[in-house]
C-alpha cells in the first residue's frame, strides 16, 4: 500500500458511507482514480467489507463475558468440533487460539447473567471442554475498529 491507499484506508475506517468524490477530494485525487483504487483493496482484501456497527446495549445485549477455555484434546476431529460448535452460537462474536496456558478466548455478548449461563450449557453439551473460565467485563474503555495503518 502507498500512502494515498493508506489514507483512502484510513477514511474508509472512520467512515465508510463517505462517498467517492469525498474521499477523492480528501487524498488529492480525481474521483476515477480514487474509486479503481477502492476497487484494487477490495479485490487484494485489504478491504473485507463495509458494516454497520451496532451498539450492543441499545439491541439489548450489554453483558460481555471473554470466555476462557482450555483443552487437553489438540486433534483434528476436536478442532473440527470445536468449530463447529462454535458457529452455532451467535453470542460468540469473536474467537481466537492463543499462545499460553489458555488455548482459546472467546468473546460473548448477551443480555444478562441466566442469559450467558444459557448459552454456557449448551456450549458444554455441544463441546467437549477441558476447563472453561469466564471473565465478565466490567467497563469498555477502548473499543475500534479502525486499525493502526503506520505499519502497513
Amino acid at each position: 500500500m502507498d500512502d494515498i491507499d493508506r489514507q483512502i484506508v484510513q477514511l474508509l475506517q472512520t467512515d465508510a458511507d463517505r462517498s467517492t468524490r469525498e474521499i477523492a477530494e480528501q487524498v488529492g485525487l480525481t474521483p476515477t482514480p480514487c474509486w479503481r483504487r477502492i476497487q484494487n483493496l477490495e479485490a487484494r482484501g485489504v478491504l473485507r467489507g463495509r458494516v454497520a456497527l451496532v451498539d450492543a446495549e441499545s439491541v439489548g445485549l450489554p453483558m460481555v463475558a471473554l470466555v476462557q477455555i482450555r483443552t487437553n484434546d489438540h486433534s483434528r476431529r476436536w478442532l473440527d468440533q470445536f468449530v463447529a460448535g462454535i458457529e452455532e452460537h451467535p453470542e460468540i462474536v469473536e474467537a481466537y487460539r492463543t499462545s499460553g496456558e489458555i488455548d482459546y478466548v472467546l468473546k460473548v455478548v448477551a443480555p444478562s447473567i441466566a442469559a450467558y449461563d444459557d448459552f454456557y450449557k449448551r456450549l458444554i453439551r455441544d463441546v467437549d471442554l477441558y476447563d472453561v473460565r469466564t471473565v465478565f467485563v466490567m467497563e469498555e474503555i477502548k473499543h475500534t475498529t479502525a486499525l493502526p495503518l503506520d505499519y502497513a
